[in-house]
């Protein structure tokens, strides 16, 4: 039989490259955002009810525009959407980033600008997977995917170092000039691709909405994954707004915190190499029940486990979420058709992203009643048993990756 050569690497070809460079420089600048975001608002108003003001502004816009953002990301270029959101939140960080280097910061100007920024968030996130199937041939995807969950990772790892070097050498404005120059820089690089497109039919905007539900809820993979996913957001939220003060007063101080976070940062880049390197026959399943193990630092945290245990049982949690984001979205990337991709990826981050509200809101009340191990432990049974349950769903197992010299599918067994 010939050898069939592998195809090569998505970042040898200059279409994926542009895009990942791209997506790469906005990586950073969102990573810089949230601590300098945290302090520019506390130097300019002394109040922690305005920065939940400021993040429910950018949260709320968010939301409800997201299957309105999947509806336009099928109807047009994903390069379009994607530039065109780029440069309007180019415009919004730069607004901020003014308005705090000029001293006199105002709320509702950076209220205002995030809402802004929201907003184009929403039409930008569904236009991710199409941007890849746009540029990567079906063989590549599970390495495009990967290289872009790496860039994400280190970014993370990388942002909250560099958002404090700019605050204390410069002040948190300019961690938001920053942000604005990638996203000028993205959307530069993005002019520069050809996206491939697979053309709508123009039909009233609620039939598409039905469309791109009934590609999710035809799937019972899908569906009872996207479930899980939200679990998985709610417990984070949870684990977010109660871990701090576990570490504080039973783990051994802020130090503990800060440990915590960066072995999550690390995890997260060392799920996103393996991905690029492990291709499980049953990918879906495979993932999810490595989002279970987020329940691992949740019971730690509800029973004060000894630091160094919590500590790395937060980092094995986050390599299963650095695993399960490549894996999925190569997954979802074959299986839906590429007409409604941004209608399908929609959907599933305003069930990602709705989750995490609702745990940041129960969470307090909970621990006050009861005392955050409740909660913790509520959280950490809510996310083993729903991720890890998938596996009780027959579309979760049959969801299979076909492997042949050159070529890689994901097909659904009967």
């Amino acid at each position: 039989m010939p050898h069939t050569p592998h195809p090569p690497h998505p970042l040898r070809t200059r279409p994926f490259r542009l895009l990942f460079a791209g997506r790469a420089l906005s990586f950073v600048g969102d990573a810089v955002i949230p601590a300098a975001l945290t302090i520019a608002v506390h130097q300019a108003t002394g109040s922690t009810s305005a920065l939940a003001l400021v993040l429910a502004c950018a949260m709320v816009p968010k939301l409800l525009l997201l299957p309105l953002g999947g509806v336009v990301g099928d109807r047009f270029n994903a390069r379009t959407v994607a530039l065109t959101t780029d440069l309007v939140r180019c415009a919004a960080q730069l607004l901020v980033g003014v308005e705090l280097l000029s001293g006199r910061p105002t709320l509702w100007v950076i209220a205002a600008a995030g809402a802004v920024g929201g907003a184009a968030g929403a039409f930008a996130m569904p236009t991710t997977s199409p941007l890849v199937t746009g540029t990567v041939p079906p063989d590549g995807l599970a390495r495009a995917n990967a290289a872009m969950g790496v860039a994400g990772s280190v970014a993370r790892l990388g942002g909250p170092a560099l958002a404090g070097l700019l605050v204390l050498t410069s002040g948190p404005g300019w961690a938001f000039v920053l942000d604005a120059a990638t996203f000028a820089a993205s959307a530069a690089l993005l002019a520069a691709v050809r996206v491939a497109h697979v053309p709508v039919g123009r039909r009233p905007f609620l039939a598409d909405l039905r469309e791109g539900w009934q590609e999710v809820r035809s799937r019972d993979w899908y569906w009872t994954s996207l479930v899980a996913h939200a679990a998985w957001n709610g417990a984070a939220a949870v684990l977010m707004t109660l871990g701090p003060a576990v570490a504080l007063t039973r783990l051994g101080g802020a130090g503990t915190w800060v440990a915590f976070l960066q072995a999550g940062a690390v995890g997260l880049l060392l799920g996103s190499l393996l991905a690029g390197r492990v291709h499980p026959r049953r990918p879906v399943l495979t993932a999810n029940l490595g989002l279970a193990t987020y329940a691992l630092p949740l019971v730690a945290l509800a029973v004060a486990a000894p630091a160094p245990l919590t500590i790395a049982a937060y980092g094995v949690a986050h390599m299963g979420l650095g695993f399960l984001s490549p894996v999925w979205q190569t997954t979802v990337q074959r299986a839906i058709p590429p007409h409604a991709l941004a209608r399908v990826t929609s959907y599933d981050w305003l069930l990602s992203l709705a989750a995490m509200p609702l745990g940041y809101a129960l969470a307090p009340p909970a621990a006050a009643l009861w005392g955050p191990e409740i909660p913790l432990a509520a959280a950490a049974l809510a996310v083993a048993a729903l991720c890890a349950g998938t596996a009780l769903v027959p579309g979760v197992r049959r969801v299979t990756t076909v492997t042949h010299p050159g070529v890689e599918r994901v097909q659904t067994q009967v």
